[in-house]
C-alpha cells in the first residue's frame, strides 16, 4: 500500500496530509499528583477542503474488571471513563520563519479543551515528525491551571506515536502523555 494525498485536501495542509483519518491506539498518563495510568485513544484528523485539519481527540482510562461502577456507567459507552477530549484546528502557514530547514514547514495548531482552557501551539513539520510548543495558554477562572506544553509527533512504522509534555500546577515542563495509535481508517490505493 502507498500513501495518497485524501481527495478534495487544501494544497495548502499537503505536509499534514499523513495525519488525516482516524486512529486508535493506548497510551499512558502520569504527572505529579495523577497515578501512572493505561488509556485507550480515538483521534481524527478531518478536513473539508479549508486550508487546515479539523482534529478530535478522546482519551478513555482502561477500566480494572473489579471497577464495576464504573463499567456499568452509561457514558462509559463500555469503555473506562473519560480523561479528556479535546478538539480544534491544525494549519500550515503561508510564512516560512527564517532560518527553517527547506525539508520541513511550519505549522499552527489552535486546540480547545473541556478542561477551561485554550492553547495556540507552533512548531514544524516534515519527514514524518511534527514538533510543537505552546505559544500561548489562556483559561478562564476555574480552568485547569496549564502554563506551557510541548507535544511531538510521529510516523514511526504506519503507526502514530506522540508525546505531551506539560507545565501545569507550580510544576515544571515533564512528561504527561504518550501513546502509539494505529491507523483505522487509511487513505490508501492498492
Amino acid at each position: 500500500m502507498t500513501f495518497a494525498i485524501p481527495d478534495g485536501l487544501a494544497p495548502e495542509v499537503y505536509p499534514l496530509a499523513w495525519l488525516v483519518g482516524r486512529w486508535s491506539g493506548e497510551g499512558v498518563v502520569g504527572y505529579p499528583g495523577i497515578e501512572e495510568t493505561a488509556f485507550t485513544q480515538e483521534v481524527e484528523f478531518s478536513h473539508d477542503g479549508g486550508p487546515y485539519l479539523a482534529y478530535t481527540s478522546t482519551i478513555r482510562l482502561v477500566v480494572a474488571p473489579d471497577d464495576a461502577a464504573a463499567i456499568d456507567d452509561p457514558q462509559n459507552e463500555g469503555d473506562g471513563p473519560v480523561w479528556s477530549t479535546e478538539s480544534g484546528y491544525w494549519r500550515v502557514p503561508p510564512e516560512r520563519p527564517d532560518g527553517l530547514d527547506e525539508a520541513k514547514f511550519p505549522v499552527e495548531v489552535l486546540l480547545a479543551d473541556p478542561s477551561g482552557h485554550v492553547s495556540v501551539l507552533v512548531g514544524e513539520v516534515g519527514n514524518g515528525r511534527i514538533d510543537l510548543a505552546s505559544d500561548l495558554i489562556a483559561r478562564v477562572p476555574s480552568g485547569a491551571d496549564v502554563s506551557a506544553s510541548k507535544r511531538l509527533f510521529g510516523l514511526v512504522h504506519g503507526d502514530l506515536m506522540w508525546a505531551h509534555d506539560m507545565a501545569a500546577f507550580g510544576n515544571p515542563m515533564q512528561s504527561y502523555a504518550s501513546a502509539k495509535l494505529a491507523r483505522v481508517e487509511a487513505q490508501v490505493d492498492e
